[in-house]
């Protein structure tokens, strides 16, 4: 079995609607078919993660398509460069649309993310991903138990990411490239300075290879707007940044993504 007690990290097994390890520890799932293996000692937060405004928000800005070059390259990558995988796990996994598309690799899926919020609102629409609310800090995963991991933007526990993948299993890492969101910028900074590239080495895995996407988007004003919002420098724009990108018919920018393969050694 996969999944661990995020208590005793003893094998969990399904019982009826709940999941218990040996220690009696039980975990019951939701009605919406998600388990929350987040003991409140690890939660730090009474509601972890984004709101359920903003993760509905969110959800509606990549229905609309914008970074759907994005979701295509990475199961691409995935399909070319992992063959016969039997479990796969997408770590800060949102809403589910990433994930989602994971199903196509014919793996069993797994969704993580610290947010009820938006794992409630991606089990609801996608019922054949297991999904459930954790800890990348603490993956309730048993050691050497996923063929790869899928990290877009998500804060990881490199440790963690060792011990759960296999040997010869992979690890794929999404990051912003230098031009990513770089219109965003200039309406906040004086200066516009480029994306510098994330220097990480991964414990335990070695760098197979590297390729960037890059591309416009033409996005409504309400689209810029949220989209501004899923951002980590949101908090600089002034008032009027979002009453001009609202008031806007269309607003250009660039997406520009990294796209990293690791293998486990």
């Amino acid at each position: 079995m996969l999944l661990i007690c995020p208590l005793c990290h003893h094998p969990l097994q399904p019982e009826n609607r709940s999941w218990r390890c040996e220690n009696r520890h039980q975990f019951d799932q939701a009605k919406e078919g998600y388990l929350n293996l987040l003991p409140v000692q690890h939660k730090g937060s009474r509601e972890p993660g984004d709101s359920a405004e903003m993760m509905q928000a969110r959800r509606e800005f990549l229905q609309a398509g914008y970074y759907q070059p994005l979701r295509d390259g990475v199961v691409t990558l995935l399909r070319e460069k992992l063959r016969d995988a039997g479990a796969l796990l997408d770590i800060g996994c949102g809403e589910g649309y990433y994930t989602s598309a994971l199903s196509a690799l014919g793996a069993e899926i797994y969704g993580l993310d610290i947010a009820k919020n938006a794992i409630r609102l991606a089990a609801k629409r996608y019922p054949d991903v297991q999904f459930c609310v954790a800890s990348s800090q603490r993956l309730p995963f048993a050691d050497a138990s996923l063929d790869g991991v899928v990290r877009i933007y998500a804060p990881c526990n490199e440790a963690e990411l060792t011990r759960v993948v296999k040997p010869g299993g992979v690890l794929l890492t999404v990051t912003p490239g230098a031009h990513h969101l770089q219109q965003f910028k200039a309406l906040i900074y004086r200066e516009v300075q480029l994306h510098a590239p994330e220097e990480k080495c991964y414990s335990g895995f070695s760098e197979e290879s590297q390729q960037s996407l890059r591309y416009a988007m033409q996005l409504s004003g309400d689209a810029a707007a949220t989209l501004l919002q899923m951002t980590p420098f949101a908090w600089r724009a002034k008032p009027s940044v979002w009453g001009e990108l609202q008031a806007s018919k269309t607003f250009e920018c660039d997406a520009d993504f990294r796209l990293t393969l690791w293998r486990r050694n």
